[in-house]
């Protein structure tokens, strides 16, 4: 990784869910390169193990932890709200937690994939999205998924219920589309102000993403799937990379950009901005 991450001193990140697979072979290429991040995660306990194993492999401890619970609106703002509160910069944002393979709904009433992998991340991206601008330049990087070319669009009404196919993997699929979308919204609005927004599909990675998937069927799927390492690759290009200075709103693969889904349109993802505004228009009002 050595020509990849340029020198990162004096930088500060925020990465979500990094205590395990591809969040933390980024939080290693983050540190390894002595960017101070702050990594945040619902399980206390798994993410201070991981921050601590990351500190003495690298040597940095400028490593912090910061509760998040993305399925929860309350949480997320509570978690902005601590960050902002400390006065401190943020110049990358990385939304990397991922849910895959559950059904159900979040604490703040959307299907869970959805609710998790795009609501929640929307309202955090907001709420520091200031401060990322202030700090600037700076980025947002939204870790998608390839599968996000499965899905036909967005049914509104359906993430708003609980999930209904049996693996959820549909469900999954329409919540990467929304990262994609997300990012590409993003991007067109913040122009000018010297952030820069990126989605990316890792790879298909063997990582703890995938821990609800059944055990025969996951072990068959590892077989064909890169290390997490390799699966950060892409997520620290985004992050990091001059390659990528000034280019917003476009999708990554493989540390190339590639065009995303035909359903991924200007339209789209202007619809999907407002209807994300409305819903989390109560946690950012407070």
């Amino acid at each position: 990784m050595g020509d990849l991450v340029p020198d990162l001193t004096g930088k500060t990140f925020l990465v979500t869910g990094a205590n395990t697979g591809i969040g933390k072979e980024t939080l290693r290429g983050l540190a390894g390169r002595g960017a101070r991040v702050v990594v945040a995660g619902r399980s206390e306990e798994r993410t201070r193990a991981a921050i601590s194993e990351i500190a003495a492999a690298t040597g940095n401890d400028d490593l912090d932890f910061l509760p998040l619970d993305l399925g929860d609106l309350g949480s997320v703002r509570a978690a902005a709200q601590a960050f902002l509160a400390s006065g401190e910069r943020l110049d990358v944002l990385v939304n990397n937690a991922g849910l895959a393979g559950r059904r159900g709904m979040t604490a703040s009433g959307f299907e869970l994939a959805f609710g998790t992998n795009h609501v929640g991340p929307f309202l955090l991206t907001e709420l520091l999205r200031d401060r990322i601008v202030e700090t600037g330049p700076g980025r947002i990087v939204n870790v998608a998924s390839t599968g996000h070319y499965r899905a036909p669009g967005i049914d509104w009404d359906a993430v708003r219920r609980p999930s209904v196919t049996r693996t959820a993997f549909d469900e999954y699929c329409v919540s990467k589309l929304a990262n994609v979308l997300h990012a590409r919204e993003l991007g067109r609005r913040l122009e000018g102000t010297g952030v820069t927004t990126y989605s990316l599909h890792p790879g298909a990675v063997a990582s703890d993403v995938w821990r609800e998937v059944p055990f025969g069927v996951r072990h068959l799927m590892k077989l064909f799937m890169k290390s997490p390492e390799q699966g950060a690759r892409t997520s620290l290009y985004c992050a990091t990379s001059p390659a990528v200075d000034g280019v917003t709103g476009r999708y990554y693969d493989a540390e190339r950009e590639k065009a995303p889904s035909k359903v991924v349109t200007d339209e789209l993802a202007a619809e999907l901005w407002e209807r994300s505004e409305e819903w989390v228009r109560p946690a950012l009002r407070g």
